[in-house]
């Protein structure tokens, strides 16, 4: 990591999450700052991962590999070819396929689990970027309703008409995420009595 990285990652205030301005003040830099961020970011939560989460990660991006499909088919055809008798030399040990329907049954038990326990570190990954995001964006917006404040005193300073538009009032006022929360979840019951109220 090169000098302005780390001078980037320092916080402007402690355990403040916003870094100082990068020194070379261009976007590339900016954009190779937050990549190597994110990547090692990631790479700690995969080794702070436990061993059954490992196991676990490993067995489900094994078994949704064409590996796995080329393997099973080797398997279940010799197994089918065997107990059918079509191997001279070999008797069948399971004509019925009994032990075989078994062996398949026991073993989509166990990859559902595991994929299961894939699914719900990926969901918890998921769900941390989709927290970061909004963080983001209400950040963003808090920066720029400040940014719309300034630009327009100046355009007032400086006479501009659409210093005066009525709009800009509202623009100016800073969305409260819990009341957007509360207008969604009113929308989604309209929607839901409409649809129970036709039925």
């Amino acid at each position: 990591m090169t000098e302005w990285k780390r001078e980037a990652s320092r916080s402007t205030k402690p355990n403040s999450p916003s870094t100082k301005a990068l020194s070379p003040g261009d976007f590339t830099s900016v954009l190779e700052r937050n990549i190597d961020v994110l990547r090692e970011k990631r790479q700690q939560e995969e080794s702070r991962a436990g061993l059954q989460d490992r196991l676990a990660e490993a067995i489900t991006r094994f078994s949704g590999s064409m590996m796995f499909v080329y393997l099973h088919l080797v398997l279940v055809g010799s197994w089918t070819f065997v107990n059918a008798g079509l191997i001279p030399g070999i008797s069948p040990f399971d004509p019925t396929f009994v032990i075989l329907a078994t062996v398949a049954s026991v073993e989509a038990i166990f990859l559902s689990t595991f994929v299961l326990i894939s699914q719900n570190r990926a969901a918890a990954a998921a769900d941390r970027r989709a927290e970061l995001d909004l963080q983001t964006n209400l950040l963003s917006e808090h920066e720029i309703t400040r940014l719309l404040s300034l630009t327009r005193a100046i355009a007032q300073r400086l006479g501009v008409d659409e210093a005066h538009d009525p709009s800009l009032n509202e623009l100016e006022e800073h969305v409260a995420p819990e009341k957007v929360l509360e207008k969604l979840a009113e929308k989604e019951n309209e929607t839901e009595t409409r649809g129970n109220g036709g039925r």
